[in-house]
């Protein structure tokens, strides 16, 4: 059916990269939704479709939508696939699907609406071929990834604890790579209120917010380096009101990253010090850790499930490695849990959340067919 469905996977996708669902576009990850929940019903899947319910303040996002299949065996398998993108609406207009030579492009075309669908051809082949030594397969299709997952980390955190191992659709890497381990990452944002004053007129009767935020910037960036893999970055700055007047308020968003436990929890440490302490008189200083993923390491039960993927790879004819990379996915969270992960088991392509998005059609029979046979390999190891 892989080979044979490459067709029916193509348009599949075409329907799928032409439709808006940029995180906060709840409309059109609900598109996405409908497309998921559908293809569940058809398989035979349970599936439990949750609303987000935001407070009046916050934004809106899309359903969360989780399908499940109950089999004959004792495994427990949760495969993980997001369907939002980073891309605002409009931008499937702008630049539709479209396929020159052996490459498909089109927003959210290998971050991650493939790997998305990669997960339904993989788990439709099997159930057509009458595969159902599992105990029970769990899918989650979750809207906000891409912003962190807020609303659907808790399902997916609950989900890992009762599941023997994790499959984590994203896109495989440029080089085919599959991720093994990725890095802790924080959205840390420093608050820093002063005082006004006139710049000219009294300028010693205000206290500046942003000098105060300079210093912290100054300070924050030190940190990178000071343990292995670690990088701390100031990404935006927001302070002040007019030249004229001393900075009454300032506010920075750090981005914290670190591959290893340990080193994560110092490195955030060590912000929240230097977000708290002040060197301008008077000032005050506040910090909030928005969201946070820790690190995904790569453990012995993780490094057995390259293995396998790398074996069943030299049966399907090709090779395949595995790497750490420094973005976060869902895959923090189910490792996290205690769960064997193994992550960018997606079709491979690059550039994601840019213009030039790509995917390599050619990738696509190979990588469900790894994927379903990694499924099976778990399921009877």
């Amino acid at each position: 059916m892989i080979e044979g469905g490459f067709d029916d996977y193509v348009e599949a996708l075409r329907e799928m990269v032409n439709i808006d669902c940029g995180s906060f576009t709840p409309a059109g990850v609900n598109r996405i939704a409908d497309l998921c929940e559908k293809r569940f019903a058809a398989a035979g899947f349970e599936v439990d479709r949750r609303s987000h319910h935001a407070p009046p303040d916050d934004e809106q996002l899309g359903d969360l939508v989780v399908g499940s299949l109950r089999g004959t065996g004792s495994t427990r398998l949760l495969l993980i696939g997001h369907m939002d993108t980073v891309f605002p609406e409009g931008t499937a207009a702008e630049r539709p699907f479209r396929i020159e030579d052996h490459r498909a492009f089109g927003p959210g075309v290998v971050d991650m609406k493939s790997g998305l669908l990669a997960g339904f051809v993989a788990l439709e082949t099997l159930k057509e071929a009458g595969f159902d030594r599992f105990g029970r397969i769990t899918y989650v299709c979750n809207p906000d990834e891409e912003i962190g997952s807020p609303f659907s980390k808790p399902v997916i955190r609950e989900l890992a604890r009762v599941s023997d191992a994790c499959f984590v659709l994203e896109g495989g890497r440029e080089n085919g790579n599959l991720v093994s381990a990725r890095k802790g990452v924080a959205d840390v944002v420093i608050d820093i209120a002063g005082k006004a004053a006139h710049a000219g007129v009294n300028p010693d009767r205000g206290r500046s917010a942003v000098v105060e935020g300079a210093h912290k910037v100054l300070a924050l960036h030190g940190l990178s380096g000071r343990w292995p893999g670690v990088t701390v970055n100031t990404g935006a700055i927001a302070g002040g009101t007019r030249a004229n007047v001393v900075a009454e308020h300032c506010r920075l968003h750090v981005d914290v990253r670190s591959p290893q436990e340990e080193t994560f929890e110092a490195a955030l440490k060590e912000v929240a010090r230097i977000g708290e302490e002040v060197t301008v008189e008077g000032v005050r200083s506040t910090v909030e850790v928005r969201e946070a993923h820790h690190p995904f390491q790569k453990t012995e039960a993780t490094a057995r499930l390259v293995r396998m993927a790398q074996e069943i790879a030299s049966e399907l004819g090709f090779e395949v490695a595995d790497q750490a990379t420094g973005g976060a996915s869902d895959g923090n969270t189910a490792a996290a849990e205690g769960v064997p992960t193994l992550d960018g088991l997606g079709p491979i392509g690059g550039d994601p959340h840019g213009p030039d998005e790509w995917l390599d059609l050619t990738s696509v029979v190979p990588r469900v067919s790894m994927l379903a046979a990694l499924v099976i390999g778990v399921c009877e190891s």
